[in-house]
This record gives structure tokens, C-alpha cells and sequence, in this order.
């Protein structure tokens, strides 16, 4: 039986941010906590004035940030992720009724009435069909559903590359699991979920890793060789004593016309490994490629041939990666993000799009980043390439010019300092 939170109670409880919750969801910062208590607060007063409830609960589920393995997970690849500490935050409650009622800040508010839990292609793309996908496919799989009513602020940038949609699918199973089901929802469960309302709801064939890092927390390595079943393993290692720093940039780039382009590495990809008779490259080895190379440099092209390459190698560099942070060797790691960003950059050739060499932020962003960082720290293309985002791992002596430079070149608050953070998709226990 679930106990809720009076809202009294509630903002009493934030205490100015003064609370260990609060610590290990955002780090000690006195002005962050500040700033996160003045946030909790104002949306449970919008949640209070929106829809008139005396009593709620609070859910936080995070970002992710993709470490290891780039563009591996569509050839059923090994990645390593890891949460972050931006978020999305919910308060929500039940309504007794058969309608979830949600209320996004800065976003109009929208219903999604559960007596009709099917797909509708009117609806792709929206925040409404992953509601109602993610509460189809929990019906199906025995678990209670009902209407409630929640108040969402979005603390995950859209289009940053730390995946705010999987953060969103997975925060509304945590909701689900804690309102109607006691938190029986797992969170591998969840993320698979999570994944099956995105592709058959909201419209986007996206792979398992996004919404497993944000449901599970912490540091994460998955191993899709059978992605109906994926092996996920928490990576013991405390990033935050390193005294690096995790930054990620936003580039600014367009992904409107990118389409084709991302769609052109899964198939490259396959088309190598169909050469071999085999579905994706998970199923082929290196020797093997080389061994046909020839026929695929006629058949299917060499820029197929080289982003084979880029998956053999970034697939293994995974597992090196795991065993040097296990064993605290944070300098070969380092070493191994620099050479999954130079496979990205070379082979995979994800950096910048083909038909507008002109606008190329992601490269100027990774050169910006060797000049500062070589022999210090590390740098890579972060998630799908193109346009969008990088990563840096930078030593703390470093960060304040690393952080001005490139936000001279990208803007103002183009940078994002993060951390690993361990809760993953979870109800806050202030």
C-alpha cells in the first residue's frame, strides 16, 4: 500500500535543499541544492493550484550519457552509460478516474484516456502516445493501470544528446509502478517498456540503451548480442573521485535533415554482415570481413567496409574499458575515449554530414577539445553524430578555460558539467 506525501509536509521536507536525497541526486553544491529546493517547490505549488490534490508523490529520472561502444547497439553491440545529474522531476497522484492527466512547464497540458490503448498514428511523436503505449504494454503484462495526475519539469535539454525522451518513458513507469503496483516494476522491465512505447507508439525504431541507463542509474555496460534479452552489469567505479569532470557541449548543430544519414550506419552495417550471411556485425569477426573485403568494396561500398571496422573495434573497446575502470586504471580508459572518438571520426565517419561541409561544430568542437585537453584529458563524438553533442572528460585545473572556450565558440550555457549519479528512475524519498 503506497503512502503519499501531504504537500505541506513536502516543502517542508526540501529544507532548502538540505537533505541527503537531494546530495545524491545533484552533489553538494550548496547553490545547486538551493536552486533544485526552489525548482521541487515551485512544481508542487503548480501541482497543488493544476489539479487541486492535498497529497502527492515525487519522481526523479535522469539523463544518460553514452561512454562506451558508438552506434554499436543497432548490430547488437556492448555499450557502457551512464546516468546523469540532470533531470526530469514529477509529482503526481492518482485521480480515481481513467484519465492521466499531465502538465509539462512550459509545455500545454494534455489527457490520455486509458479505455483506448492503441496505437494511433495521429498521435506519433508525442508525449500523449508514449503514455498510452507505456500503459498498453503494462496492461499486457498483468501490471495495474490508472488514471493520475502529474506535474513534470523537464531538467533533461531536449536535443542534448542525454536522452530526455527515454528519461520521460521511464519516469512515467516509475509513476505507474509506485501508484498502482508498490514500485513492483523492475527496472530493466521498465526500460524495455520504455523502448516498446517509443517504437510501436510514438514512431521511432530506437534501441534499448537510452531508456536501461536512465531506468537503471549509475554506470552500466550492456551486451545486446540478444536484444530480447539484454545482459546488464553495474560497473563499480566512483567517477566523481577522479576530480574529472564530465562536460558534455551542445554544438548547436540541425538534426532536421539528418535522417538519412543516421540511417545509413545500421545499414551499412548490415549490408556488410549480410555479405557473410549473417543479420548484423555482432554475428561476424574482423578476419572474416577482411577476408571478403574485396566483395564488399564492389557490392556495397567502402565507406561500409570502414564503419564495419568502427563496430569490430569500439564493440571490443567496451570490454577494455569495463575491466580499466574495475581494476581503477582511469589513464587507460581516458586513452580508450580518445580512441573510440578518433574510430568515430575516421571509420564510422559520423562527425559531420556530407552535404553541408560548410557547418562541421561537432569536428571544430573535438579540435577545440584536443588543443585543450591533449595529455590531460579526453574527448569524443557523444551519441549519434553529425550535429549535436560532444563529451570531454577534464581535469579540474582545466575546466574553467575548457568550459569558456567553448562556450566563446557555442554560447553561452552550451556546456553541461555533469556527474555519474547511482538512483536511476526512482520515487524521491525527501
Amino acid at each position: 500500500m503506497i503512502t503519499m506525501e501531504k504537500i505541506s509536509t513536502l516543502i517542508t521536507k526540501l529544507n532548502n535543499g538540505n537533505n541527503d536525497a537531494f546530495k545524491e541526486l545533484y552533489g553538494s553544491g550548496s547553490m545547486t541544492l538551493t536552486k533544485q529546493a526552489i525548482r521541487y517547490s515551485d512544481l508542487i505549488k503548480q501541482f497543488q493550484t493544476s489539479f487541486k490534490h492535498d497529497e502527492g508523490l515525487i519522481f526523479s529520472s535522469p539523463g544518460r550519457t553514452e561512454i562506451g561502444g558508438n552506434h554499436t547497439d543497432h548490430n547488437y553491440g556492448r555499450v557502457l552509460a551512464g546516468a546523469v545529474n540532470l533531470d526530469n522531476v514529477a509529482i503526481a497522484a492518482k485521480n480515481n478516474s481513467n484519465i492521466v492527466r499531465i502538465e509539462s512547464v512550459g509545455y500545454p497540458k494534455f489527457e490520455v484516456d486509458l479505455s483506448n490503448l492503441s496505437p494511433n498514428k495521429s498521435e506519433y511523436y508525442s508525449s500523449e502516445s508514449l503514455v498510452r503505449g507505456i500503459s498498453a504494454r503494462l496492461k499486457e503484462l498483468g501490471f495495474a493501470i490508472g488514471g493520475f495526475d502529474a506535474c513534470i519539469d523537464g531538467g533533461v535539454p531536449k536535443g542534448s544528446g542525454l536522452s530526455s525522451s527515454a528519461s520521460f518513458e521511464v519516469l512515467i513507469g516509475a509513476i505507474i509502478s509506485e501508484l498502482f503496483n508498490n514500485g513492483k516494476l523492475d527496472p530493466v522491465q521498465n526500460a524495455i517498456i520504455g523502448q516498446y512505447a517509443e517504437n510501436n507508439f510514438f514512431g521511432k525504431p530506437c534501441g534499448l540503451m537510452d531508456q536501461t541507463a536512465c531506468a537503471m542509474g549509475g554506470l552500466i555496460t550492456i551486451d545486446f548480442e540478444d536484444p530480447s534479452k539484454p545482459i546488464v552489469k553495474k560497473v563499480n567505479f566512483d567517477f566523481v573521485a577522479t576530480g574529472f569532470s564530465l562536460v558534455i557541449t551542445d554544438t548547436g548543430g540541425n538534426h532536421a535533415d539528418l535522417n538519412d544519414e543516421y540511417a545509413s550506419l545500421p545499414s551499412d552495417m548490415k549490408a556488410v554482415a549480410a555479405e557473410l550471411g549473417a543479420k548484423v556485425l555482432r554475428q561476424v569477426t574482423l578476419e572474416q570481413v577482411v577476408q571478403i573485403a574485396p566483395k564488399i568494396r564492389e557490392k556495397v561500398g567502402d565507406r561500409a567496409l570502414l564503419r564495419a571496422y568502427h563496430f569490430l573495434g569500439d564493440n571490443q573497446r567496451v570490454v577494455y574499458q569495463v575491466e580499466a575502470l574495475e581494476k581503477n586504471d582511469f589513464k587507460s580508459f581516458l586513452g580508450m575515449v580518445i580512441e573510440s572518438g578518433y574510430s568515430s571520426y575516421m571509420y564510422n565517419q559520423n562527425i559531420f554530414p556530407v552535404n553541408n561541409v560548410r557547418e562541421q561544430g561537432v569536428s571544430l568542437a573535438l579540435a577545440l577539445s584536443e588543443m585543450i585537453l591533449k595529455g590531460q584529458g579526453a574527448w569524443r563524438v557523444h551519441g549519434g553524430g553529425f550535429a549535436g553533442t560532444i563529451q570531454a572528460f577534464v581535469p579540474q585545473n582545466l575546466l574553467d578555460k575548457y568550459v569558456s572556450t567553448m562556450e566563446h565558440i557555442y554560447g553561452k550555457s552550451s556546456c553541461h558539467n555533469l556527474f555519474i549519479r547511482q538512483k536511476g528512475s526512482v520515487k524521491v524519498e525527501l
